[in-house]
């Protein structure tokens, strides 16, 4: 399971916009044709005073927050952020009182190659201390170039000491999509980036889970990205034939069609939200809301329901240009008010709640037994009944054992005697998680009657 979602300062930047095609320009000073560009096709009304500006850069800051004059470098690390491409170490990080503790390390990366390991913490960078810094901070000091080197001090559970690794910077290319079966067979995809083959690789896993009886996706921590990775993706959604609203300057209002999509998520499907899922993160949830397609969990998203186009210039420079608001399909406004779950959870509580939701959902008619609270690892199950009952039918299959957003777990049972059972885990349970234990109507009571209900209950580990 992917335990620590990839929050975005990992990828460098918020990926907080969504793009169309650049059209390319042939004008032989810059500045001349990015004011004609902003006065023709800036969402709103522009004042002489700011094109009056004397650099492309002062006449961007002075438009909206995801306007911006960018160089050619600036312009490829910009499209390597959409494309999940970064340069690094390979590791995805929190706060820790030293400095910033390593959560993950992403396979074959720098910190994967010089032995670095979750939970170590780095404390510091070229001898600068990170002791009260922000993972935000930490970044740019921990990145940089490709291929050259960075020395690291870090602390690590049990060492003697302190450890100094250097660590050769290498390109990284984090999957925009992934994915898995969780327990109950609900497949879980979780969606990094609306990026050029994102609509691909959402097929693919769709695929992968086949089988699945109701799936999750997840865009927490979503900025964005392509505005026809948005098409696509609201394409695998049953009965979701239009995508967005789209109002330009001097235009009606628009509404552009989902991609049509051969696989769908068939099943009840669950929509994962945070404060971080913006643009095409919000395209997608304002119009699941809207068609009832989805149920959203989490909390109210970013709130930024703009478009940019890229115009570029023959220097190689990039104006990223707010050209459009977008809205549901029925109009629906994003911008500056995001999109409200339909079910609010803490943070870190979006997947388990989803989980359970819809497990539990299959249950009606089951009889829920009182919740088992900080039980041990090691914990066995017995199952009390009222009655003597004849066990012969009830099999290993007949008694899951799910983790509540993650995966079932295997167990035996033993018949203890004619009314009471015993679930036995096949190994320990993890500490601080949650599950749900199932037991389906399989069995009969010794005088032949048939069970027709199945008991379930929610167990928490401590």
């Amino acid at each position: 399971m992917f335990k620590k979602q990839m929050q975005p300062f990992l990828a460098l930047l918020a990926i907080l916009f969504v793009m169309m095609p650049f059209t390319p320009s042939a004008a032989a000073e810059p500045i001349d044709e990015i004011r004609q560009l902003v006065t023709e096709y800036y969402v709103d009304e522009v004042p002489e005073h700011v094109l009056s500006k004397k650099t492309g850069k002062e006449i961007a800051d002075s438009l909206d927050a995801h306007s911006v004059y960018m160089s050619k470098g600036e312009y490829e690390d910009f499209i390597n952020g959409i494309e999940q491409r970064i340069v690094g170490i390979g590791v995805v990080l929190e706060e820790h009182e030293n400095g910033v503790k390593i959560i993950s390390v992403i396979p074959d990366g720098p910190a994967f190659k010089s032995g670095l390991l979750p939970g170590d913490v780095i404390i510091e960078v070229e001898g600068k201390a990170l002791k009260g810094k922000s993972v935000q901070a930490a970044i740019p000091l921990i990145s940089g170039k490709e291929n050259t080197k960075v020395t690291l001090t870090i602390e690590r559970e049990k060492a003697s000491g302190p450890l100094k690794k250097t660590l050769q910077r290498a390109e990284i290319h984090l999957p925009t999509v992934e994915s898995e079966m969780l327990g109950g067979n609900i497949g879980y995809i979780r969606l990094n980036s609306f990026a050029t083959d994102s609509g691909k690789e959402v097929a693919n896993a769709i695929k992968a889970l086949d089988g699945a009886n109701g799936f999750i996706m997840d865009i927490r921590n979503n900025g964005g990205g392509y505005i026809t990775a948005a098409q696509d993706i609201a394409g695998f959604f049953p009965d979701v034939s239009q995508a967005f609203q789209l109002r330009e300057k001097n235009k009606k209002p628009e509404v552009y069609p989902s991609t049509s999509q051969k696989r769908k998520m068939e099943g009840p499907v669950s929509l994962l939200v945070n404060e971080y899922s913006a643009s095409a993160s919000e395209m997608l949830a304002v119009n699941l809301k809207e068609r009832q397609a989805a149920t959203l969990y989490g909390r109210n998203t970013y709130g930024k329901g703009t478009m940019q186009s890229m115009f570029a210039f023959q220097d190689g420079s990039v104006l990223k240009l707010t050209t459009a608001r977008f809205y549901s399909p029925n109009g629906i406004p994003v911008d500056k008010v995001g999109v409200s779950p339909d079910v609010k959870t803490p943070e870190n509580e979006e997947l388990t709640t989803a989980h359970y939701d819809q497990l539990a959902a299959r249950l009606k008619g089951y009889t829920a037994f009182p919740s088992l609270k900080n039980v041990k690892t090691t914990k066995t199950f017995t199952v009390n009944m009222t009655k003597e009952m004849d066990w012969r039918q009830l099999g290993n299959e007949s008694v899951q054992l799910i983790e509540i957003g993650g995966k079932e777990s295997s167990v035996r049972i033993e018949v203890k005697d004619g009314k009471t059972i015993e679930v036995i885990p096949a190994a320990p349970l993890v500490s601080g998680k949650k599950y749900m234990l199932i037991i389906h109507p399989v069995w009969k009571d010794k005088v032949g009657n048939v069970i027709k209900k199945g008991i379930y209950l929610e167990v928490t580990v401590k």
